[in-house]
């Protein structure tokens, strides 16, 4: 029988008591991961670490890039995409992670 310490540690799946919970909970869902340097990623959360080190796969990666209009001095974005099937991030680069909304 279990006494009462263990008991407590006992979570349900869908609970939440520290950030990577969350990110646990998107596991094999799509997710939207930020990361520096104007990179965002959209794929599907096959797994990470406490560093945020992640795999994803079918991946879809947008880099913006920003030009000066010489004329009108005006920012240009300029967003590049490119499909991946499957990408180990580094977590150090990563910004934030956000499960994407399930389509139906």
């Amino acid at each position: 029988m279990a006494d009462e310490s263990e008991q407590a540690n006992t979570t349900t799946p869908t609970s939440v008591e520290e950030p990577l919970d969350l990110v646990r909970l998107s596991l094999d869902e799509r997710v939207c991961v930020k990361m520096r340097n104007e990179r965002e990623l959209r794929g599907r959360l096959h797994a990470f670490d406490q560093h945020l080190n992640m795999v994803l796969g079918e991946v879809e990666e947008t880099i913006t890039t920003i030009e000066i209009d010489e004329e009108t001095f005006e920012q240009i974005y300029r967003p590049t995409k490119r499909q991946i099937p499957m990408l180990f991030v580094r977590g150090d680069g990563v910004i934030l992670i956000s499960p994407l909304a399930k389509q139906s």
